[in-house]
C-alpha cells in the first residue's frame, strides 16, 4: 500500500511547553482511512486548552494539535479509494458510526470518536492520517477569493456555531443574541444574519464589534462600557423594535470566557434558549432557577455532525459567510509563536496554519 514519507509537524510534549518540530514516522493510511495533505490548519482556543491550562488530550502527549483541517487527499486505504485526490475539509468530529449514541443520532457525543489533535495526531503538520468517513467533499474548483486553505475554519469556527443554530431551530421569527463575536461568534453573526434572525453582538473589542456590524449584526454592545443592566435593556429595547415574533431571546454564548458566560446566562427570559459554544476551564455561578422561573432551554454544544458540513461549506460558497475579514495566514514553521500568539490574545484573526509557508 502507498504511504508518505518525510512529513512533519509540531508536537505537544508537555502542558505549557512551546510546541517542538517532529518528523513523522512513515505515514500508511488502514483500510478506511486517508492521508490528507494539509493545505491549511486553523488554530483554536480548544489548542490552547491543552497547551496551556492544562486540559487532557484524550491520547497521551507527545500529540501535533490542530483539528481544523482542510487539504487533498494523496494516500487512501483500499475501502476509501474513492477519495484519492480530492480536495476535503475533515470533521473536527469524526464519529464511528455504530455505537448507541451515533443510532441515536447523538453523534457528536460518541464516545468512540475521533478529533484531529486530540485523538490522534492532528493538523499542525504537513499531513495527517484520518478516517474517511465524514469527510466532506470540497469542489475542485472554488468561487474567487476563496481558497481551500481558508475552508480550514469550517471545519470547527464555523460549523460549531451553524450547528448551534440549526439545534435551535433559529430563523426569521427569531432575536439571536451572539456574546463574544471573535473567531467562532465572528462566524457566528453572519450565519443567524443569513438565517434571517435580527442580530444583537456583544463583546468587549470594539474592532470586533464594528466587523459585526459590517457582517449582519443589527446591533453591537460593548460589555466593557456599559453595566450589565443597561446592557439587557438595549437588548430588550432592540428585540422589541425588531418587531420578530418568535418567543424569547435565542442566545449563542460564543466567547468562551467566564464573563461572557455569565452575560448569556443573565440575558435569559421567558421561553429563552441559551446555548454554550465556547469553552473556559474557569467556573462560572449562575442561579439555575432562572431555567425554572423563564421556562427557559440551557444546552451545550460539541462540534457539528459530518453530515451537516455540506450545508454550512454551501453557505461559505454562495457568499452568505465572509472568511477573509477574521482569518489571518502564517507559515506551519511559525507554529509554537502562533499559538502563543493565540493564547495571550494577541492575533485579531483566526490563524491559519500553511505549510508552504506562504502568506
Amino acid at each position: 500500500m502507498a504511504s508518505v514519507q518525510g512529513a512533519h509537524g509540531y508536537r505537544l510534549v508537555a502542558p505549557r511547553a512551546a510546541l517542538e518540530g517532529w518528523e513523522l514516522p512513515e505515514l500508511e493510511p488502514g483500510d478506511d482511512d486517508v492521508v490528507v495533505e494539509v493545505a491549511g490548519c486553523g488554530v483554536c482556543h480548544t489548542d490552547v486548552g491543552y497547551s496551556v491550562d492544562g486540559v487532557p488530550t484524550r491520547h497521551p502527549l507527545p500529540l501535533i494539535l490542530g483539528h481544523e483541517i482542510a487539504g487533498r487527499v494523496v494516500v487512501a486505504g483500499e475501502k476509501a479509494s474513492a477519495w484519492m485526490g480530492r480536495p476535503v475539509i475533515v470533521p473536527a468530529v469524526i464519529p464511528c458510526g455504530t455505537c448507541p449514541a451515533c443510532h441515536a443520532g447523538r453523534v457528536t457525543i460518541c464516545r468512540n470518536q475521533f478529533m484531529p489533535g486530540n485523538d490522534g495526531d492532528g493538523g499542525f503538520a504537513t499531513h495527517v492520517r484520518v478516517p474517511a468517513r465524514g469527510l466532506c467533499p470540497v469542489p475542485q474548483k472554488l468561487p474567487e477569493g476563496i481558497t481551500l486553505e481558508m475552508l480550514s475554519v469550517v471545519a470547527d469556527a464555523v460549523t460549531t456555531p451553524f450547528e448551534a443554530m440549526r439545534r435551535a431551530g433559529l430563523g426569521a421569527d427569531d432575536v439571536a443574541v451572539i456574546v463574544g463575536a471573535g473567531g467562532v461568534g465572528g462566524f457566528g453573526v453572519q450565519i443567524a444574519a443569513a438565517l434571517g434572525a435580527a442580530v444583537v453582538a456583544i463583546d468587549v473589542d470594539r474592532e470586533r464589534l464594528d466587523l459585526a456590524a459590517k457582517h449582519g449584526a443589527g446591533l453591537v454592545l460593548d460589555a466593557g462600557s456599559m453595566d450589565f443592566k443597561a446592557l439587557k435593556g438595549a437588548v430588550r429595547s432592540f428585540s422589541t423594535e425588531s418587531g420578530r415574533k418568535g418567543i424569547g431571546l435565542k442566545i449563542f454564548e460564543m466567547s468562551g470566557t467566564p464573563a461572557g458566560q455569565s452575560t448569556a446566562f443573565g440575558l435569559l427570559d421567558h421561553g429563552g434558549y441559551l446555548a454554550v459554544v465556547g469553552f473556559t476551564p474557569k467556573s462560572v455561578e449562575v442561579r439555575l432557577s432562572n431555567l425554572m422561573a423563564f421556562d427557559a432551554t440551557a444546552r451545550g454544544n460539541w462540534g457539528c455532525p459530518p453530515d451537516q458540513y455540506p450545508a454550512a461549506l454551501r453557505m461559505v460558497l454562495d457568499g452568505k459567510i465572509a472568511l477573509g475579514p477574521y482569518i489571518e495566514m502564517h507559515s506551519l514553521e511559525e507554529a509554537p509563536a502562533v499559538l502563543d500568539a493565540v493564547a495571550k490574545h494577541e492575533l485579531r484573526r483566526r490563524a491559519i496554519l500553511r505549510p508552504d509557508g506562504e502568506r
